[in-house]
């Protein structure tokens, strides 16, 4: 049976990838959507990328800067944004993560 439940604090759970220093992520893939789960310690930043498909992220914890087509957008914990398919995009986490 394909398990459909999850904890976002257990570790142990999703495929772990690390995607740069100090930027790792856990995937829950669906058959027509996923999750990431992605970790930026402090001072750290995702590469810049794009792909096809529509993105939405929220920022559960800590603050730092959303990068979308080349604007800087200062985000905090709560908040959420979407990121049409084809923009590149990338995040720098702030001083305490």
């Amino acid at each position: 049976m394909t398990k459909l439940f999850f904890n976002l604090h257990d570790e142990n759970e999703g495929i772990h990838r690390s995607l740069a220093d100090g930027v790792s992520t856990r995937i829950f893939p669906g058959e027509q959507a996923m999750l990431s789960v992605v970790k930026i310690e402090a001072d750290s930043e995702s590469a810049r990328h794009s792909h096809p498909e529509e993105q939405w992220g929220v920022l559960l914890e800590g603050s730092g800067v959303r990068v979308q087509d080349d604007i800087e957008h200062p985000v905090s914990a709560g908040d959420f944004w979407q990121t049409p398919g084809g923009i590149s995009h990338s995040f720098r986490a702030g001083w305490k993560g």
